[in-house]
């Protein structure tokens, strides 16, 4: 049965991987400092090699095999970023990997995982499905599995993280990670325990997700009867036995967010800071900015684990962000069907500058009486108070409209 890494090992992983990761900046945010009264410093792992941190895992694990482990290859089962790290490690090390991925990934997860050297095979609706194929192939072929985070040297490969935000912030108070699997939280608690014990260790986990929290609160490795949020890189059913163990030992506190906050989050980190991360990657800063933390007054570090995001997603969360902060706007006019009707309200629009994003025109559902057309417009502000401007103007033509929120 394997132990939970000590704080030697996670220096030996350092030396591993000295010359194969970076090491990743601690970025201060005046911005979030200022909402959260708190000194907040990002460790920026999305800017990791790969995209997130799993390469450090990832090489550390396959660093320690013998050549007969690895004499048919290492095999993996990931949604994305885990799969990134398995393949750009084995690459490295001149391994063949194969990497076994839900149907579901993002494409672009799954480009990347083959730009590494990887082969990959999509298969099964869940991530709990590739993983089973994952395993039946690794019983069928002999190749090494590589877990994605239940192993100790995954996770003292991920600990290295906290020996970087000590040495960069050594009057670190506050460390906030998110939490899939807890191979990061782990490898994080341990180091950073090991230096200051009064160091807090909080972890973040999305609502659809919360398989640590639950496997903490019955004090046994629980499994979730299924999965629902956007953060798909901390989506896990059952976290392991060994980052349980490490989780009940060394993390403080777990706390929830939920997908809504995940996303405004994501989209203040790119409106204030210009930083892109991935869903699973705010969870900490979602974490912090909804006030589920106390942080006031403190030196907090929250983890941005991963910048690998679905771009289709991306633009929904922009969308959704600029409208939310007034910066963009939806209105639903209908209008007679007559020439001239459309450009009455793109003048309304014209005169104080709001700038035409799209336009839809829809004359054949049932709501819409004969003769008349439905027109969507969505456009962008300068400020919430133009909408009201627009409004007025509006009412002044006697136009029937609904701002759509």
């Amino acid at each position: 049965m394997s132990q939970i890494p000590h704080f030697s090992d996670i220096i030996r992983a350092q030396s591993t991987l000295r010359k194969i990761i970076k090491v990743t900046p601690l970025e201060s945010s005046k911005s979030f400092s200022a909402m959260t009264g708190a000194q907040v410093f990002m460790k920026m792992e999305n800017l990791q090699s790969t995209g997130s941190f799993k390469v450090r895992g990832a090489y550390n694990m396959m660093s320690s095999l013998s050549a007969e482990e690895l004499t048919n290859g290492v095999v993996a089962a990931s949604a994305g970023n885990h799969a990134q790290g398995v393949a750009y490690s084995a690459t490295k090390l001149g391994v063949k990997s194969t990497v076994f991925m839900p149907v579901f990934a993002p494409p672009l997860k799954v480009i990347a995982t083959r730009s590494y050297g990887a082969e990959v095979v999509l298969t099964g609706a869940t991530f709990d499905e590739a993983f089973a194929a994952a395993i039946a192939f690794k019983e069928e072929s002999g190749a090494y599995f590589i877990h994605p985070f239940n192993h100790p040297d995954i996770i003292a490969g991920q600990g290295t993280i906290g020996l970087e935000i000590f040495e960069q912030l050594n009057d670190v108070q506050d460390v906030i990670v998110p939490i899939g699997g807890g191979g990061l939280i782990s490898g994080i608690a341990i180091a950073l325990k090991k230096f200051n014990p009064k160091i807090r260790i909080i972890g973040v986990e999305p609502e659809g997700a919360q398989s640590m929290k639950l496997s903490v609160d019955q004090g046994h490795v629980s499994t979730l009867t299924s999965l629902h949020t956007i953060a798909d890189g901390i989506a896990v059913k059952t976290p392991g036995d060994l980052t349980l163990e490490c989780v009940q030992k060394y993390v403080d506190e777990i706390v929830v967010v939920s997908d809504a906050e995940i996303s405004h989050a994501l989209y203040l980190m790119l409106q204030r800071t210009k930083i892109l991360a991935e869903p699973s990657g705010v969870a900490p800063m979602a974490a912090i900015l909804t006030h589920k933390i106390d942080v006031k007054g403190r030196k907090v570090v929250p983890v941005i684990s991963g910048g690998n995001i679905n771009m289709s997603m991306l633009e929904q969360i922009l969308e959704k962000g600029m409208l939310e902060e007034g910066l963009r706007a939806r209105i639903k006019v209908l209008a007679p069907d007559l020439a001239g009707e459309l450009k009455q309200i793109i003048t309304i629009l014209d005169s104080i500058r709001a700038n035409i994003h799209d336009i839809h025109h829809e004359r054949s559902i049932t709501t819409v009486p004969v003769g008349y057309v439905l027109i969507t417009l969505t456009f962008n502000l300068q400020s919430i108070d133009q909408l009201q401007t627009i409004r007025e103007a509006f009412d002044s033509k006697n136009l029937k409209y609904e701002v759509m929120t």
